[in-house]
């Protein structure tokens, strides 16, 4: 209080009033509007400056850099993170938060961090002066007196944020939207499981239970108490005898994580239920197994692309209760975005995030490539039963993938438990909207988590090595998947969407030890007719799909080497140099 000067403070309860009481608020102050084609809708409109998460301003605060990151070899910065000194950390601060919240009201929201009272559950309390934060975070996060009735005089992660527009204001607001982007700064201190984040209002910068706590800060805590905290979708099949198997994969954003959580399978008889889109939390149990539980409570999705077609059940699912961010707004009060596939009925006219009338011949997207839906979870209407399980739910295959359009196989497996670690390691995927990169660039992104490492990243692939290592455990089995292969003339090779439910279903085989598979040079592949085509509406070229060109590889090797060279540096485990030199022994064998 006396370093951020509120003029108000109010301690957040959670309830029904409290949320609608805040959500008039901000339609009174213009931040959000209601959508009337809708039931509890509403639209936020960001400043331009705002829409995103800032990579380049996110920082982890510890006393020694190598702590952090790796050292580059022959200096500069790192890709895997950005690391700043307690010296610099106090000059900043300093800076940016005496007064910052002066004729504001600060909210305290306590959060939980998967079910209340569970074992794999963490607690957090955020301080910050957005109301559109409070009504986000009750809608992410477990939020309230129960979470304090649960902390009573327990740890829990600290987090303060806010907006950096103290009133009265020094300028006019951009679409009624207060931040302050030439300051901004989101800072991590796990030795004092503490976050602080100014100057942004955008979800990722400041729901911070988000990628914050629940990745950057947790994947520290989970090194130190022996457990994975990971940027993974949780996912639970069953095929048509009713044997249910649970998933763990990870995708970089935007590539497709939310679509195959609520996957509508394409063959009959399978089911698939959604645990959760994008972040999972894992400990071994006390018989090997590894129990996950998806800490948040509710879908932060990518809007653009979301359709009928690509994700049905997610269209089911976020037309009630649901803040969107940064989409289009139709004249009959609702929504609309690029890849919606929908026809808008005559004379409808659409609104762009930029709150300017937009026509598909304006040459820009109506809704920005990283706006966002914020929707509850329970709403999902496949929704796995088991989701908020204190325990967590079983683990037997862990999925990594990305964006390749050239090179990589549809699906492989990998040989080992290490060679399942290298294969994470070494993920690369084109950069997406939900960060400041621009599209189209092959980037590395190692266990589609190069952004929300919580430290060294050498020191996190021993972590992960030493899992092998922990007696009894049942280690999952780990895949590789690419459904964005493309043939020359730039169409995609692979349907996807519901159609993944076959690569889906030789993983769920090869768990049974059932299905057929093949070494190659990468991993194992399916073998001859193991993968289920039947019913496909459009031949698929396997041969293309499956190729594993040697030019390729041999790039891939080596980029892989100067990647690994460069940015890791001393801190790569020996391990995965031998797996680099094995994957470089086989490509030479083709």
């Amino acid at each position: 209080m006396s370093l951020c000067q509120p003029d108000a403070l109010h301690i957040c309860d959670g309830s029904e009033e409290e949320n609608n009481t805040i959500l008039d608020h901000l339609q009174e102050q213009g931040v959000i509007k209601k959508l009337t084609k809708y039931e509890n809708c509403w639209l936020a409109r960001t400043d331009p400056r705002d829409v995103a998460r800032v990579e380049s301003r996110t920082v982890i605060v510890t006393q020694e850099q190598c702590d952090t990151v790796p050292s580059p070899c022959g200096g500069g910065m790192s890709q895997l993170g950005r690391w700043m000194s307690q010296e610099e950390w106090d000059k900043a601060m300093n800076e940016r938060f005496p007064g910052c919240m002066k004729g504001r009201t600060m909210y305290v929201i306590p959060f939980s961090m998967g079910p209340v009272g569970s074992p794999l559950s963490k607690i957090g309390v955020e301080l910050t002066d957005s109301p559109y934060v409070v009504v986000s975070m009750r809608v992410m996060t477990r939020m309230g007196k129960a979470v304090l009735n649960a902390l009573g005089n327990g740890d829990f992660v600290r987090c303060l944020h806010s907006v950096g527009c103290p009133l009265p204001l020094k300028k006019p607001l951009v679409s009624n939207w207060p931040c302050n982007p030439d300051l901004t700064l989101i800072a991590h201190i796990p030795d004092q499981r503490k976050i602080v984040s100014f100057g942004s209002g955008y979800g990722g910068n400041s729901l911070l239970g988000k990628k914050c706590f629940a990745l950057r800060i947790a994947s520290r805590i989970a090194k130190e108490e022996g457990w994975l905290a990971e940027h993974m979708l949780i996912l639970g099949v069953t095929n048509p005898a009713g044997q249910k198997k649970y998933i763990a994969a990870a995708f970089p954003s935007a590539c497709g994580k939310t679509n195959l959580a609520m996957m509508c399978p394409a063959l009959s008889g399978w089911k698939v239920e959604c645990v959760g889109d994008d972040i999972a939390w894992m400990k071994f149990d006390k018989e090997g197994n590894l129990r996950a539980i998806n800490p948040e409570n509710g879908f932060f999705g990518v809007a653009p692309g979301t359709s009928s077609k690509s994700n049905p059940n997610a269209m089911k699912t976020i037309f009630r209760n649901t803040i969107f961010t940064n989409v289009a707004e139709t004249s009959e009060g609702g929504v609309y975005w690029e890849g919606m596939d929908e026809q808008l009925p005559e004379g409808v006219t659409i609104t762009s995030w930029k709150n300017k009338p937009w026509t598909p011949e304006e040459g820009e997207p109506s809704a920005h490539p990283n706006s966002r839906f914020c929707t509850p979870a329970p709403q999902c209407p496949i929704i796995d039963p088991q989701w908020e399980s204190p325990e967590g739910v079983p683990i037997e295959a862990i999925i990594f993938g990305g964006r390749r359009p050239e090179g990589v196989p549809l699906v492989y497996e990998s040989f080992s438990w290490t060679h399942g670690v290298f294969v994470g390691a070494t993920m690369r995927s084109e950069a997406t909207a939900a960060a400041e990169h621009k599209n189209k660039v092959i980037m590395h992104d190692p266990f589609a988590m190069r952004p929300f490492f919580g430290y060294n990243f050498g020191h996190y692939l021993t972590h992960w090595l030493s899992m092998e290592q922990r007696p009894n455990s049942k280690l999952p089995k780990i895949f590789h998947v690419n459904w964005f292969r493309k043939c020359p003339s730039g169409k995609f090779l692979w349907p996807g969407y519901g159609e993944n439910i076959r690569v889906l279903e030789w993983i769920f085989h090869r768990l049974n030890g059932e299905a057929g598979a093949m070494p190659s040079a990468v991993g194992y592949v399916p073998g001859g007719g193991s993968l289920n085509l039947s019913g496909l509406k459009e031949s698929v070229n396997l041969d293309e799909l499956f190729n594993i060109s040697r030019d390729f590889w041999e790039k891939e090797v080596q980029d892989i080497r100067i990647y690994f060279d460069h940015e890791v540096n001393n801190d790569l485990p020996i391990e995965m140099e031998r797996q680099l030199e094995m994957l470089s022994q086989r490509i030479r064998q083709l």
